[in-house]
């Protein structure tokens, strides 16, 4: 299979014209000018609103006037990763794709079908002239990634439907009704640099080539966090050797996704440096054996360095046992039967970064409980605080709760059971979704959550299984169809 022959056509052709476009979270400038001037062009009552979301309104076909009104929504930023060794600009650039095999992927980088496959789906609705359908509002959000201000900032009159469906999901096959809450949590530790002792010999001690994947959707998979493992070694080195000295501490890109490598340099006294380098490798083939399931691809590398400028030896350990001791994974799983196990509560340290004099910390925390959410972010911040740093967590977004009686629903799964000749399965979602704020925008509003089969999103490894965009397509034009009347 080339590109050429990816189906249907009409979606992956909009997709293909998506990403020829750069928009990362909060630089979607671009991609808003294109929907706006693609609107207009097609005769379409188009709008944007103050905070940069899209909407695009289509009237009914006709004998279809008297339709409940259904939005479909997805979000027009994706987040911006690459492999270390490619060059890339991610505000210029436009991403590359090929096939391999059932998947789409990106050469090096992230895929961004993580919505752009959503908004694709949107736009080709929209541009169609033989597709039955009631009254349609398309909405293109924009910086859900980073922070949900586009569906924030949004005002409760700007979406006006009955239904919404989110096209951001990354299971064909799954309804999602319910999508977790999550706040981000930040430290910063402060320090003065100093000249490092004499006799020291500096190191170099990098982990590449784990998996990573989305911090809410993944975390179940319990793979291995790049930050967690190099604090760890640093951990276990400070502990066993004295005068070990930290100078810089470098990992993770992004507050949603799993951090996927990262470095550390270290001064070691010249008398200690050939047992630090035996523990590294020890510490590695540990490491492999514990996560030879989930990351079989770890790429380790310890070398020597030129000698640099230390942190304050006294921050430096209480930095670092910090990261060694505070929680990072699952910590709770959902008790209603009705969401089937998922997790409820956890936590992802998202990045740590070292600068002149300061050490930053980011974490992400996600919980379908709310009184959760707050105790767990408590706990990281508390974790920091023993340690001497300034903590704090954000805001956030809120939890989407699960409608006992859904009109939406039902006719979703009832659309694919009778396409498809199975139960699909309906639950909830450990990421965040903007239908956690819509429902508080827009309590009245029904919406559900679906969308094709997407596999480690925020990664280079980003890859869409081909043959679940048409399956999706195929859904949601028979549920078009059947909408209620008013």
């Amino acid at each position: 299979m080339n590109k050429s022959e990816l189906k249907p056509a009409a979606v992956f052709k909009q997709f293909a014209n998506i990403n020829n476009i750069p928009r990362p979270s909060k630089h979607e400038e671009k991609m808003i000018a294109y929907l706006k001037s693609w609107g207009e062009e097609h005769h379409l009552d188009t709008r944007v609103d103050e905070t940069g979301n899209v909407i695009i309104r289509k009237p009914a076909t006709t004998g279809y006037e008297d339709r409940k009104t259904v939005i479909l929504q997805s979000h027009m930023d994706m987040v911006c990763d690459k492999l270390v060794d490619v060059e890339f600009d991610f505000d210029h650039d436009a991403i590359e794709t090929y096939v391999d095999g059932d998947w789409l992927r990106a050469k090096g980088t992230t895929l961004g079908a993580d919505d752009g496959i959503g908004c694709a789906i949107e736009l080709a609705i929209l541009e169609s002239d033989d597709i039955a359908h009631g009254p349609l509002e398309c909405v293109f959000t924009r910086d859900e990634e980073t922070g949900l201000s586009g569906a924030e900032g949004m005002k409760p009159d700007f979406m006006t439907g009955d239904y919404l469906i989110n096209l951001d999901s990354e299971d064909e096959g799954e309804i999602f009704v319910s999508c977790a809450g999550g706040r981000n949590t930040t430290a910063r530790f402060c320090f003065e640099r100093r000249q490092p002792k004499a006799g020291l010999f500096f190191m170099r001690g990098q982990l590449k080539g784990l998996n990573g994947g989305h911090s809410g959707d993944d975390i179940n998979k319990k793979r291995a966090n790049a930050i967690k493992l190099l604090a760890r070694f640093l951990y276990q080195t400070m502990k066993r050797y004295e005068g070990v000295q930290l100078a810089q501490f470098h990992s993770g890109k992004l507050h949603n996704a799993i951090p996927r490598d990262g470095y550390f340099v270290i001064g070691v006294p010249h008398d200690v440096k050939e047992n630090v380098k035996a523990d590294w490798n020890v510490f590695a083939a540990q490491v492999e054996d514990e996560f030879h399931v989930t990351d079989t691809q770890m790429v380790w590398a310890m070398e020597s360095c030129g000698q640099e400028d230390v942190i304050d030896p006294l921050v430096a350990r209480s930095f670092v046992t910090a990261l060694q001791a505070v929680d990072n994974g699952i910590y709770a799983i959902c008790q209603d039967e009705a969401l089937g196990g998922m997790v409820e509560t956890s936590s992802n340290i998202a990045s740590v970064h070292t600068a002149e004099t300061t050490a930053d910390i980011l974490s992400s925390q996600r919980s379908n409980v709310m009184s959760n959410l707050d105790n767990m972010c408590a706990t990281i911040v508390a974790t920091f605080e023993l340690a001497g740093a300034q903590a704090s967590s954000s805001d956030g977004y809120p939890a989407w709760k699960m409608r006992a009686q859904s009109d939406l629903r039902d006719t979703v799964v009832s659309c694919y059971q009778e396409l498809f000749g199975k139960q699909p399965v309906v639950r909830g979602i450990h990421a965040g979704l903007e239908c956690g704020l819509f429902s508080e925008r827009y309590p009245e509003l029904d919406m559900v959550s679906f969308g094709p089969t997407l596999r480690d999103v925020h990664t280079p490894d980003e890859r869409l299984l081909i043959p679940t965009v048409q399956m999706v397509w195929d859904h949601l034009l028979l549920v078009l169809q059947r909408i209620p009347k008013k």
